[in-house]
This record gives C-alpha cells, sequence and structure tokens, in this order.
C-alpha cells in the first residue's frame, strides 16, 4: 500500500549518542561526510548542503572529539587547492549508519503497519 492510500504514517529518527547524551552521528553527519566524500572538501560540502563551514566543521570536530578518532585525512591548499578525504573509520560509520538506519525504518514500518494498520 503506497503512502497516498495510507490514512497515517510513522516518521522516526536514529542518531547515535555518547554516555552524557551528545551525539555522535546521525542523518545530518551522514549528508555531511557523503557530501564531503563527493565533493573533495569540507567547503564544497558546506556549499552543497547550504550549511556555514564553522556549521559543517563544528558537528565533525564534535564528532572526532567523541570518538577520539580522526574522519577526515586533510590536505593544505597549494597551487592545486586544498581537500579532505574520509579516513577508513569514517566511512565504515557511514556505512553502518546507513545499514542500521535502513534495518530499522523497514522494521519500524513493517511492526506499524501489523499494529495500526
Amino acid at each position: 500500500m503506497s503512502k497516498k492510500n495510507k490514512p497515517f504514517f510513522m516518521r522516526s529518527k536514529i542518531w547515535i549518542e555518547d554516555d552524557s547524551g551528545k551525539v555522535i552521528f546521525g542523518l545530518g553527519r551522514l549528508k555531511i561526510l557523503d557530501s564531503i566524500d563527493r565533493h573533495g572538501s569540507i567547503h564544497a560540502a558546506a556549499k552543497d548542503l547550504k550549511m556555514g563551514y564553522r556549521a559543517v566543521w563544528g558537528r565533525l570536530r564534535a564528532t572526532e572529539e567523541r570518538l577520539g578518532k580522526k574522519l577526515l585525512i586533510k590536505s593544505v591548499g597549494g597551487a592545486s587547492g586544498g581537500g579532505s578525504k574520509l579516513t577508513p573509520l569514517a566511512k565504515d560509520l557511514v556505512e553502518q549508519f546507513r545499514i542500521l538506519h535502513q534495518k530499522i525504518v523497514k522494521e519500524s514500518d513493517e511492526l506499524f503497519e501489523t499494529l495500526f494498520l
């Protein structure tokens, strides 16, 4: 049954927090890392996401501090300009969170249909 034919539907949002309730990773940071991976720089990712550079960098820095590990390999400018690449940890985090998110959405949608529709 498509969403158009349903009288209502469920929405859910997940994220990962540390033991003090501070966000480590969620859909926002997933989008940031995906954009950096596509564009090769924080600046280009911020522009793509219509966010300020400082906002993007602040979220990444907070996640790095909470994990105690780097998410980006940064190269300083020069004739070819600077840039950023995802670390292997960041690539794994993106992939594992994407899998987790897809499974939770699928299973919660199925449970919702069982209980409410």
